[in-house]
């Protein structure tokens, strides 16, 4: 028998308790006004791995080409091979990357086409919204009930805001925090260096250190200036899942390390009391959001979209984990192709891989490893 999913509100007592009720009258109501300030922003990177070239502003960036899926020079020796199966059928021949991640440890269960996971010619475009809602949250500026004006007749919150991706909503965030704010925080996720232990290829990534053109506003509601790899958005999830431990992301190579594997804390960041805010709305938009498409029967997904445009590409992107009280896996995956790939496309590719596992019985307690212990080991 099908078991209804519990309701998330015992993650923070809240009047904005996520109902899928709720969630369709908002829909129903914010109609045009919504549409509008979901536009998608003109943004675009990814991994320098093609010869095509795009220019955005007076940068020169390098598209990445992964044409028939799979890149031939992965390293694969030291991954769950059960997760990476799942993780190839799911991308099939679409151009992109899954990046799958214990959040309890830090280690890279599967990497699929590892010149672009450790890329940083990536926007974060609406993904960014998950550092900004800590920072705000962190910062006093709004708490999950607080409704912020996206329209002459039309107020949100948090809960809303993230499930349905609202640009307005996070712009007016960027604005009352200033720029300082919000990018600190970003470096304190972990963007702006490198999350991986000794990863041949990683990039650290960019946070910028001066406005764009579109301010903090833009900075704040699709990561204008910033520059992110897959592997980085797996850690930003990662933390929020865990509740605040930033771990270094490892990749056994091979089936030795695997099995001597032990997690490395990178840091520790105080945002135990905020991360039940921000799952609240992961959750509601898988429930009734812009992230439907990777909805598990039985199971608890938490996540959020991201889509950006530029010279007829498009980049969708989805960062998600499973498991609200017992986090067990987080799903990151990132598309670039035509018109058709998006946040809501790149969350349909993360579904089928969860989808993918439970048919093998992935999620059951019994099958899951001992929890591996941390080493003594922090940097900053």
């Amino acid at each position: 028998m099908r078991r209804r999913l519990p309701s998330p509100s015992p993650l923070r007592r809240s009047s904005a308790a996520l109902r899928l009720t709720s969630g369709l009258t908002l829909g129903l109501s914010l109609g045009l006004t919504l549409a509008v300030s979901m536009a998608l922003p003109l943004a675009a990177h990814a991994a320098p791995t093609s010869r095509r070239v795009a220019r955005r502003g007076g940068d020169t960036w390098t598209m990445p080409t992964i044409e028939h899926g799979l890149s031939d020079d992965d390293v694969t020796a030291g991954e769950d091979p059960v997760i990476r199966a799942a993780a190839l059928r799911a991308l099939g021949d679409k151009n992109g990357t899954a990046v799958v991640v214990d959040p309890n440890s830090g280690r890279i269960l599967a990497m699929v086409n590892q010149r672009l996971a450790l890329s940083s010619q990536y926007q974060p475009c609406s993904t960014t919204k998950m550092a900004v809602a800590l920072a705000a949250l962190q910062s006093g500026v709004v708490n999950e009930n607080t409704p912020i004006r996206i329209a002459a007749h039309t107020a949100v919150n948090l809960t809303e805001a993230l499930a349905y991706s609202i640009n307005a909503y996070f712009e007016a965030l960027g604005d009352k925090m200033g720029f300082a704010t919000v990018t600190n925080w970003e470096r304190e996720m972990g963007l702006g260096e490198k999350v991986g232990w000794n990863i041949p290829g990683e990039s650290p990534g960019v946070v910028p250190t001066e406005p764009g053109p579109g301010g903090v506003a833009k900075l704040s509601s699709f990561g204008e200036g910033v520059h992110i790899t897959p592997l980085q958005l797996a850690a930003v999830v990662s933390t929020i899942a865990n509740g605040g431990t930033l771990y270094w992301l490892q990749h056994p190579t091979t089936a030795l390390q695997a099995a001597d594997f032990q997690a490395k804390i990178h840091r520790r960041l105080p945002i135990a009391d905020f991360t039940p805010e921000v799952k609240d709305g992961m959750l509601a938009a898988v429930q009734y959001g812009t992230a439907r498409g990777s909805q598990l029967r039985d199971e608890q997904i938490l996540g959020k979209t991201g889509t950006c445009s530029r010279d007829g590409a498009r980049f969708g992107l989805f960062a998600s984990y499973l498991g609200i009280a017992h986090p067990q896996l987080v799903v990151v995956v990132i598309l670039r192709g035509n018109g058709s790939y998006s946040g809501p496309g790149a969350a349909r590719v993360a579904g089928a891989i969860y989808r993918s596992l439970d048919q093998k019985h992935y999620f059951l307690a019994q099958s899951r490893p001992a929890a591996i212990r941390p080493t003594a080991l922090r940097t900053r």
